[in-house]
């Protein structure tokens, strides 16, 4: 089985797991784009930090000022990102610029050069030359950035159009052209690397395909795929590098989510066993009036149990009480919710449960 065949596969697969459905699965999958791609620029904060930190606001415990900042600049840049993605905007150096000051917002650098003054707070294309790395060759003269990035612009939207006579596998290969010529052509002094991910992924929600990841623990790998395939001009290296990548992580979902599935329903089965008495009385009360048929799940029986026992108990409690992740435990909830079953009365905290039996 050959690439194409085998990502098509994988994505077929994903989407028949519905793993792209579960409540907060954008959200969280995002929080992981943000978390891998300031990684790889040097961040140590982990998702979970982020969540904490994007939701509840919640410094993470010994991590620098400026770590927190570059991940919360990179989550409103794709916020807004997100919205071109949406509205189908044409890609320009205006767009790209108003991107780059968001990312660099709170964590750029003022400049002094002899042809003037600019700052990567600002999305100010560079005025001075850059090198990769110690001892690495030199991007592009800084003069000639402004008209290579005008040819990748409209490069992009001409291919954008097209898309709909392509394949999915297309659509991927053009996000990743645009990340590796953008991150070559490096319009700006600093941020670079995070701007073509975003780059990348904004066209990958445009086509409405699940964005690639790439992940931390990959970085060496990557790093040297780029540096190679600029050296060598074979765009291969870097198109096989991110399909292979993209394929291992939609393997890695697949098996957790799975995985997850197999130890719900081993963890069920003896909790249903442990409180058969409460069930039966639950399906006797599920069958009667409006509920009449309505087929619950053991999950769900087990979970309105609970509920029964404690009327005030909380989304995180519940989930600790069933050693379930929270988002799998709100997924559940929003499910019984919608079939009139439960009903939250009050706020998240002090709120309380109805059961409607």
């Amino acid at each position: 089985m050959n690439r194409e065949e085998k990502l098509l596969n994988l994505i077929s697969q994903f989407k028949e797991l519905g793993i792209d459905k579960q409540i907060d699965y954008d959200k969280f999958y995002l929080y992981s784009l943000i978390t891998h791609s300031t990684a790889i620029e040097g961040s140590t904060i982990t998702e979970i930090e982020n969540q904490l930190l994007f939701d509840e606001g919640i410094s993470a415990k010994g991590r620098t000022m400026t770590e927190q900042l570059m991940n919360l600049d990179l989550k409103a840049a794709y916020e807004q990102c997100i919205i071109y993605a949406k509205n189908h905007e044409d890609v320009s150096i205006d767009m790209l610029k108003k991107l780059s000051s968001i990312v660099m917002k709170n964590t750029g650098t003022s400049f002094s050069t002899a042809l003037g003054d600019f700052s990567s707070s600002n999305g100010d294309l560079r005025l001075l030359n850059v090198m990769a790395g110690v001892g690495g060759r030199s991007y592009m003269n800084y003069s000639k950035v402004p008209i290579k990035l005008e040819e990748l612009c409209k490069s992009i939207n001409h291919r954008r159009k097209e898309l709909s006579k392509l394949s999915i596998f297309e659509a991927y290969r053009l996000s990743f052209d645009a990340h590796f010529q953008l991150v070559t052509i490096h319009p700006w002094a600093d941020g670079n690397g995070r701007m073509s991910r975003l780059l990348m992924n904004q066209l990958q929600f445009e086509f409405n395909i699940i964005p690639s990841n790439i992940n931390k623990d990959s970085k060496a790998e990557y790093i040297e795929t780029l540096i190679a395939t600029r050296e060598r001009g074979d765009m291969d290296l870097f198109y096989n590098f991110m399909f292979d990548e993209h394929i291992k992580n939609l393997e890695q979902m697949i098996h957790n989510y799975q995985t997850s599935l197999e130890s719900d329903n081993v963890y069920y089965t003896n909790k249903v066993k442990e409180s058969d008495g409460l069930n039966d009385g639950l399906n006797d009360g599920l069958n009667d009036g409006l509920n009449d048929g309505l087929k619950l799940s053991e999950r769900s029986k087990t979970i309105i149990s609970i509920i029964k026992d404690k009327p005030s108990i909380t989304v995180d409690e519940i989930a600790k009480a069933l050693n379930l992740s929270k988002p799998t435990t709100e997924r559940e909830l929003a499910l019984l919710k919608s079939q009139n079953i439960i009903q939250r009365q009050g706020s998240k905290k002090t709120g309380t449960w109805k059961i409607n039996l």
